[in-house]
């Protein structure tokens, strides 16, 4: 495959190239890196020019990266960049409201690797946008907006905002839960909203984590505390639409005083650093994730509750069997944007996303509540996972969170594309 830095002479308006992606966020991103790596030619386009994306503030956003995660983005070269700016996290604690029972796991149950790691988004931006940089089959379009003018049997014709004309084999969707392509190709999405808010803010305590993640049911909905680097950390709180806008109204001393009451004492004094924030939650799901000539990839795919941090995780296993289903079949002379390797994507993504989809749904809906009979259920259930009798499926629930349940992809396995 020839770099597009090296192909032979053509229009100055158009580009050849075998992938399009259209969204440059961490997911679209990842893809793009992935593809490229591996010698396919791609061309990406986002509406944000990579080195803005790369130079925001921090925005009181953090992602969970799971230890399958991890391992994607390792083998397409993207972690060696954020690393050093990433909290392990090594134990985690589930508990139900005000309940003395929780349940507690720990990443030696299951090996001397993390369970997962907390980075801000801010690093894995300014990651990404270094890691493409020494691609030479990667064009970064930004910042442009695309108009799909031909996607058939022959491939795809993309007009882009800057007056240039892309030619691909296969358009790749990584544009948001809202997307505009995958409504233009006529795929119908189920939607709910929770009628729940997430609030994202940073805290610094006066006791070090050690590395702990507190995941802490409460009526509105989970409270998670999330170990980031240095004594911080990250706070992803579910609280009822309403209210979540009252909170955000208050002054710093008010909000802390919520806050307090939800975190509690034990890592000494807190005190929010930096901005913080609200978005609506909910839950979209496309009736399937492909078309004619089209993938569409994380959000785009699929927005689930936050619950867990499991959004992004799942974008990134997207990202894995999409980029190998598309390195192999370029590899092969294939044809990346055929129907047998569309088909295949969605035959290998289906069963992940319905199952974690629903998986967040029910412990949502499971938790958020204070029915006595449900409450009681759930705080023995905590309590009878942690016992050593069921280590076994204590360490299950572990790999599953990490990410390396199942089937793997092979960047998923440690292996290179």
């Amino acid at each position: 495959m020839t770099p597009l830095a090296d192909q032979a002479p053509q229009s100055a308006e158009t580009v050849d190239c075998d992938v399009l992606v259209i969204g440059g966020g961490l997911v679209g991103s990842a893809f793009a890196i992935a593809c490229a790596a591996a010698g396919v030619r791609v061309v990406s386009v986002d509406k944000i020019a990579p080195v803005e994306r790369a130079a925001e503030a921090f925005d009181g956003r953090t992602y969970a990266i799971a230890y399958g995660s991890k391992r994607i983005l390792d083998g397409i070269g993207l972690w060696e960049h954020v690393v050093g700016d990433a909290q392990p996290i090594l134990e985690i604690r589930v508990a139900d409201d005000h309940s003395p029972l929780f349940l507690h796991y720990d990443h030696r149950e299951v090996g001397d690797d993390p369970l997962g790691w907390i980075i801000e988004s801010r690093w894995l931006r300014q990651g990404a946008y270094d890691r493409m940089k020494t691609l030479s089959n990667l064009i970064q379009a930004s910042p442009a907006t695309a108009k799909i003018t031909r996607r058939d049997l022959h491939g795809v014709t993309a007009m882009l905002s800057d007056g240039r004309e892309i030619r691909a084999r296969l358009l790749v969707c990584a544009d948001g839960k809202s997307s505009e392509i995958r409504a233009e190709a006529g795929i119908r999405a189920l939607s709910h909203a929770y009628g729940q808010d997430g609030i994202v803010c940073t805290v610094a305590h006066e006791h070090p984590h050690r590395g702990i993640a507190v995941e802490h049911f409460l009526p509105a909905g989970p409270f998670a505390i999330l170990p980031m680097t240095g004594n911080r950390s990250s706070i992803v709180w579910t609280e009822r639409s309403d209210l979540a806008k009252q909170m955000l109204a208050l002054d710093q001393a008010g909000f802390e005083a919520e806050l307090r009451l939800r975190f509690g004492d034990f890592l000494g004094k807190i005190e929010t650093i930096g901005p913080r924030a609200r978005f609506p939650l909910g839950i979209t799901l496309p009736e399937r994730i492909t078309d004619r000539r089209l993938a569409l990839l994380g959000d785009a795919a699929h927005s689930i509750h936050p619950i867990a941090g499991q959004g992004l995780n799942l974008g990134i296993r997207d990202v894995a069997v999409l980029a190998e289903l598309v390195v192999d079949a370029c590899r092969l002379g294939l044809d990346p944007g055929s129907s047998d390797v569309l088909a295949r994507y969605q035959s290998r993504r289906r069963f992940d996303i319905l199952a974690l989809s629903a998986v967040t749904d029910g412990m949502n809906r499971l938790f958020s509540n204070r029915i006595a009979p449900l409450r009681l259920a759930r705080d023995i259930g905590l309590a009878i996972v942690g016992t050593p009798p069921l280590t076994p499926l204590r360490k299950l629930l572990m790999r599953h969170a990490m990410g390396v349940l199942g089937p793997q992809p092979r960047l998923t396995r440690g292996s290179a594309l």
